[in-house]
């Protein structure tokens, strides 16, 4: 039986995020009464305000990515919850700017409805505010799951790119447009050899046989709709990369943008073995990586896992991606 390391399975959270905010003290600031960290220097000739959140367990999404270059105000719910409506409207009215506020939103239920509603309390108080929807989880894409894909490990290539975009003053139409054209060139897949741990029982949320893999798992331990026997690396990341490549069918040459991304137990040494099997096999589909992430990004607690993610970019993407973002978890 494993246990996290804490006052409390109820204060983790709060206390992990005050600790959060005095060690990048220099970046942002954490409102204790809501709840959201705020960025404290932003570009000046940004106009539009970019907010994000979603439950807690999957750092340094989304607090790492609260600064210069990427996020203004980031809202972070409990462990794999959604954050409250409140959270989300007091944390818009403190960013906004004057052309408003983009809301980058995770295909989770929760998160749709309370960031819907706190849309509509910003309206009311005549903050203009849209929203960008990631949906990028490719095992979720079926008839048989009514609310659509998930929002995974995409959401960290589209905040990088809109957060660029956003700093060059650009206006909430052309955000909006923008990242929705992201998020349906984008997905994700993971897969995991092993079950986070619950913070609250102190086990894992399932188990899994020594030969077996969780094949499209999600990032908050969903489980996948088949089980799957173990296989070695280039086998595994050839078939995962397969069925990306059929869900986006990219032309040869065209500006990828990927992410190799571990779910939390994950060392960096197999991360890099995964890179390096995911170029041998895009290479011999006569692709290319224009761009690429390394290492732990969107995790979900201690889970054995990585996800693989692919963004069909468009030339005029990739210096977005390229310009300077300065927050805890993304600097360049």
């Amino acid at each position: 039986m494993a246990s996290y390391f804490e006052n409390d399975s109820d204060t983790l959270v709060s206390d992990a995020l005050q600790g959060f905010a005095l060690a990048h003290a220099d970046l942002l600031t954490l409102d204790p009464d809501h709840g959201f960290l705020l960025a404290r220097d932003t570009a000046p000739v940004r106009r539009v305000a970019l907010l994000s959140g979603g439950g807690a367990g999957h750092e340094p999404m989304h607090a790492g990515y609260v600064g210069r270059g990427m996020l203004d105000a980031a809202c972070p719910g409990r462990i794999f919850a959604s954050p409250h409506n409140r959270q989300i409207y007091e944390a818009s009215l403190a960013a906004a700017r004057p052309a408003g506020v983009l809301h980058i939103v995770k295909n989770y239920t929760g998160d749709r409805i309370n960031f819907g509603i706190a849309a509509e309390r910003l309206a009311h108080r005549g903050v203009r505010c849209a929203s960008v929807l990631v949906d990028d989880d490719l095992a979720s894409d079926s008839d048989e799951i009514s609310s659509g894909r998930r929002g995974t490990g995409g959401t960290v290539l589209i905040e990088k790119i809109l957060g660029a975009a956003a700093d060059t003053g650009a206006g909430l139409d052309d955000l909006q447009r923008l990242g929705n054209r992201l998020a349906a060139r984008c997905r994700t897949l993971a897969v995991a050899s092993g079950a986070h741990t619950s913070p609250v029982l102190g086990e894992p949320a399932f188990h899994l046989g020594p030969d077996e893999i969780e094949y499209g798992v999600g990032i908050h331990g969903e489980r996948a709709r088949h089980t799957a026997e173990k296989s070695s690396l280039g086998p595994l990341v050839e078939r995962m990369t397969s069925e990306l490549l059929t869900a986006l069918a990219p032309e040869p040459g065209c500006a990828l943008v990927v992410l190799v991304n571990g779910l939390g137990a994950v060392t960096p040494l197999e991360l890099y073995a995964v890179h390096g099997e995911l170029v041998r096999v895009l290479g011999a589909r006569g692709l290319s990586v224009s761009r690429c992430l390394v290492g732990d990004y969107a995790t979900a607690l201690d889970m054995r896992g990585f996800s693989l993610t692919l963004l069909v970019a468009d030339p005029s993407d990739l210096p977005h991606y390229d310009a300077p973002v300065h927050t805890a978890a993304l600097r360049w």
